[in-house]
């Protein structure tokens, strides 16, 4: 399926490659870097990119590009899916998936790559699996592979391989039992001038971290399960008990998973938690310009909006902004013609403001459009969909865990302009026992 498998930075270099049938020569990434350059930003690249003699299917993660190789047709969600898995087992392995990382590391990323793939089809992708086979990199084991020319590759095969539930190994023990779930929620909208919503949707995840021993068996409800509408599980979710009574049962794997991901296009569930008010204007024939712009909260259930930072292209012709914040602190490049303003935490008493003159170079047109504004933020304690997790169960062991729910909203991409798409994600993460 996967013929070969190429890694590119920011720079538009190749860093790592990996060839699992045959090897194809690196001028196929030509194609990918035409398409590079006709982007308007890096996560504007096609995901799939068509050639005369193979598809090319990429997707953007910390800044690298995993671009897959692939000879015939095949589902291209089956390969972004299997890229991405890919790129969470190297932060998993590495802590981080960084370029510096993956060459740090360059001997254990081969031997991942032959192990999720066998012969260009995925293989083994589950991280407890990954872990038996090829053991996480150490120092103390570095310098012991270095001294002996051994390698991180387990003796055995993983226990789990061949079990009825091959996400989770045997024997697992723990000193503390706990169960840790995430509520991750990202909302694309497209707002207007006046601040009225064109369009808005959520996409969210629950990501959970699971450290019990033995083989738990637990079951996860909600107070609304109804919010969620197009929902995709991990495969330790038994399906047909959601179908029937809206119920997460499952045995969890050993340690970091997300269980499920899932999508609220309904749009009067979705809430926009700040609002913005701004008239940037140019005058025809002046060298000046107004900016004016005030931040709010809307929506937020009586919780504080925090590290709220405002940043904006402004356009070319402008030389200047002599601003005047009533709160926080802003930065002007001359350079780059962006504007920062990191106003901090926003008290509803006293909302924030920006207001001031800008300079336009002598005998500059007056621009055409309104320049972007673009909004950073953080809520606590807060779940825009309303979405609540009801009570958490554990069957088939006798002790009792330490359970909680985790909630934190967090832009972000939040853009507001004329003409534009806003994206921005909110993510929930607040400590509740249940």
């Amino acid at each position: 399926m996967i013929h070969s498998l190429f890694l590119v930075n920011a720079s538009g270099d190749i860093f790592l490659e990996k060839h699992w049938k045959s090897v194809v020569s690196r001028s196929v990434c030509d194609y990918f870097f035409e398409a590079l350059e006709r982007a308007t930003e890096p996560e504007n690249v096609p995901p799939v990119i068509p050639t005369p003699h193979h598809y090319l299917i990429n997707v953007l993660r910390h800044r690298i590009y995993f671009v897959a190789v692939i000879q015939s047709e095949v589902p291209p969600l089956f390969v972004i899916e299997f890229l991405h898995r890919v790129v969470d087992t190297f932060q998993d392995y590495f802590g981080v998936c960084t370029e510096a990382a993956i060459k740090d590391n360059v001997v254990v990323v081969y031997e991942l790559l032959e192990e999720m793939l066998d012969n260009g089809f995925p293989l083994a992708t589950e991280s407890n699996i990954l872990k038996e086979l090829i053991k996480p990199p150490t120092i103390l084991r570095t310098v012991v592979n270095t001294i002996t020319g051994s390698t991180n590759v387990g003796e055995q095969l993983p226990t789990g391989q061949l079990s009825v539930v091959p996400w989770r190994r045997t024997g697992v023990k723990y000193t503390n039992n706990e169960a840790y779930f995430d509520v991750i929620e990202e909302i694309d909208a497209i707002i207007d001038k006046s601040g009225s919503t064109i369009t808005a949707e959520i996409q969210g995840v629950i990501d959970a971290c699971v450290k019990l021993t033995g083989m738990p068996d637990l079951t996860l409800s909600f107070m609304n399960p109804r919010l969620l509408d197009d929902v995709s599980f991990h495969p330790c979710v038994r399906f047909k008990r959601w179908e029937a009574e809206r119920i997460l049962s499952f045995i969890p794997p050993d340690g970091n998973f997300r269980l499920l991901s899932y999508h609220v296009s309904s749009q009067n569930l979705v809430a926009i938690p700040v609002y913005v008010k701004h008239n940037i204007s140019f005058r025809e024939g002046s060298s000046q310009g107004r900016f004016e712009l005030t931040l709010g909260p809307k929506q937020t259930m009586g919780k504080a909006v925090e590290s709220v930072l405002v940043s904006s292209q402004l356009p070319r012709g402008v030389l200047n902004a002599n601003l005047n914040p009533s709160q926080g602190t802003y930065t002007f490049d001359p350079v780059t013609k962006l504007l920062s303003w990191d106003v901090g935490k926003i008290n509803p008493q006293k909302l924030p403001s920006l207001k001031g003159s800008m300079s336009l170079q002598a005998g500059a047109s007056k621009p055409d459009e309104n320049p972007t504004i673009n909004i950073q933020f953080k809520i606590q304690q807060l779940a825009i969909s309303g979405l609540k997790v009801n009570r958490l169960d554990m069957y088939g062991e006798k002790y009792k865990p330490f359970k909680g729910i985790k909630y934190m909203t967090k832009a972000g991409k939040f853009q507001y302009f004329d003409r534009i798409h806003i994206l921005f994600k909110c993510f929930f993460y607040y400590l509740l026992p249940i």
